[in-house]
């Protein structure tokens, strides 16, 4: 997560969909922060609150407040939690300087103090910049590692409780269908895939959800299909 994505469709989507899984839970987040980098237009798809009757008609509440947030110019997460009330937020920034063997060691200690921090949360999400990445030893000393999540990390955040784990699509061959299908099947878990495709693709992935939360899903992806927004189908699909 980047400050700079505050308020953009992304996030629009992103908050809906835990506005409407946490009645009656106890939420945690992991913004996975990082600074913001330049160089690029990311974060800058605010059409929708630019031009955001039909928008607005799914979550009035929600769009309002960002609507305020990105147009009174501060665009930081802490503004976002009063949409989230009662959440346990981590939003401690990821390392991204260092030598690896020392990047290694801080994220091991900082995913530590993140389990701890969540310890009393039926509900977490994580919020990394790119999405999932598998657990290969080598990719924990490349820089770019702070945007990513290894598997690990999803299971022992999904242990026990329901997590939510956002993916931003990538061009996998084969296409982001089997990419989800893929990333469904390592997780090793009972999960629902939430795809999100207004301007570019995500996926967030619902990992042991209950009946209640997995209705849930189904009623959100209903209420905002018409802001391209679905449950993933797959042949051997339980949902």
């Amino acid at each position: 997560m980047q400050d700079k994505y505050v308020g953009d469709i992304g996030d629009c989507v992103k908050l809906g969909l835990l506005r409407a899984l946490m009645p009656g839970r106890k939420l945690g987040v992991v913004w996975c922060r990082v600074p913001d980098e330049g160089g690029n237009n990311d974060g800058g798809k605010i059409w929708h609150l630019e031009k955001s009757a039909r928008f607005r008609s799914v979550d009035s509440e929600l769009f309002d407040h960002l609507e305020g947030v990105v147009f009174g110019g501060r665009r930081e997460i802490e503004p976002l939690l009063p949409m989230l009330p009662g959440t346990v937020s981590c939003d401690e920034c990821v390392m991204t300087a260092g030598r690896p063997a020392i990047r290694r060691e801080w994220r091991k200690k900082w995913f530590a103090r993140v389990l701890e921090h969540l310890s009393g949360c039926d509900l977490v999400f994580a919020d990394p910049d790119n999405g999932i990445v598998d657990d290969e030893d080598e990719r924990k000393g490349e820089k770019k590692f702070c945007k990513r999540i290894p598997l690990e990390e999803v299971r022992e955040l999904a242990r026990r409780r329901c997590a939510v784990i956002y993916h931003h699509n990538t061009r996998a061959k084969g296409g982001n269908d089997r990419e989800v299908d893929r990333w469904l099947d390592h997780l090793g878990m009972p999960a629902i895939a939430v795809r999100a495709r207004a301007y570019s693709s995500r996926t967030f992935f619902v990992i042991n959800p209950d009946s209640e939360i997995t209705e849930r899903v189904r009623a959100f992806c209903g209420k905002w299909k018409e802001i391209r927004v679905h449950m993933h189908k797959r042949a051997n699909a339980r949902f």
